[in-house]
């Protein structure tokens, strides 16, 4: 069977004459792929181009981002540097602290687990896939953690040392520290002693202080008065609790200046010297009692120097 022919005719514009082009189907229809074919390679060409444009300016913006990211992580690695500075000054700060409020260093192991601590760990891919900035970023949170670790290590060390230096400022605040009147030493702490109206020897558990009628006597130290009244022989009598186990006694006064309950500080006045119950003369009979057992008051009378 003969193949079909297609005749295509040229026609030109003004004087000429016209041409006929014959053309089989098989000709035509290679013609048609060809044009196709460059058809498509050119919108792969176009679409290729505008893609990479677009990549490029893609990657182009993320450069920038990546430069100004690592400036401020640059910026966040000096301040963190800083910082450490700074907790390194209250960390010797801190031992001295530690010192003053009668704590124990802190343990150099506890130390280095406060500013290391558990570091994370970051697999090959995930280094692979954060790059250069990634690292430096892990670094920086790294640094931030230890340094929050440390600075809560400081502020329990801290908080322990102001407890023990309130404990340790009220005890100093409740320790007798002063000779409660002025006058003279007349009779020492004895375990045994000639009583000077009984006659018979006895224990003579606190100190005599010879003053005139009248002279104040005051509070060694902070307390609460747990007695104001009087008691056979020892005539008018205070008591006062200072805590910590320690209570002061003080006996043969004219007058009482406190009442029971009453809260009273060092140097408070509470009562004036006498001669009231077993006494031949004004005095002030002091004692010191600790844990329940009298102890030598003159072991609680610190110099001038020392309790001011």
């Amino acid at each position: 069977m003969a193949q079909r022919r297609w005749t295509f005719v040229i026609v030109p514009h003004g004087l000429g004459l016209s041409r006929s082009v014959e053309v089989s189907t098989s000709a035509l229809k290679l013609a048609g792929a060809l044009v196709a074919a460059v058809v498509m390679v050119v919108l792969a060409l176009g679409f290729a181009t505008i893609t990479r444009s677009l990549d490029l300016e893609k990657a182009e913006k993320l450069e920038r981002d990546n430069a100004v990211l690592a400036e401020e992580i640059g910026r966040m690695h000096g301040r963190l540097t800083e910082l450490s500075d700074t907790l390194d000054r209250i960390a010797r700060r801190d031992d001295q602290i530690r010192v003053l409020a009668n704590l124990e260093p802190i343990d150099p192991q506890v130390q280095a687990a406060g500013i290391g601590g558990p570091r994370a760990t970051i697999t090959s891919t995930e280094v692979a896939a954060t790059g250069v900035l990634g690292r430096q970023a892990e670094q920086v949170r790294d640094d931030l953690s230890g340094l929050i670790r440390r600075a809560n290590l400081l502020a329990t060390s801290f908080a322990d040392a102001v407890d023990s230096l309130e404990g340790h400022k009220k005890r100093m605040e409740s320790t007798p520290s002063i000779l409660p009147t002025q006058g003279w030493l007349s009779s020492n702490y004895s375990t045994s002693r000639l009583h000077p109206i009984l006659n018979v020897a006895r224990p003579h558990v606190g100190i005599d202080v010879t003053a005139p009628t009248g002279t104040p006597i005051e509070a060694p130290a902070a307390g609460r008065i747990s007695f104001a009244g009087s008691k056979t022989g020892y005539g008018k009598t205070i008591i006062i609790q200072h805590g910590f186990g320690v209570e002061t006694r003080f006996a043969h006064a004219s007058k009482l200046l406190v009442q029971q309950g009453q809260r009273v500080t060092r140097g408070d006045r509470i009562a004036l010297i006498g001669k009231s119950g077993l006494a031949t003369a004004p005095h002030l009979h002091y004692e010191v009692h600790v844990n329940g057992r009298a102890v030598n008051p003159l072991n609680y009378i610190l110099p001038e120097t020392v309790t001011d």
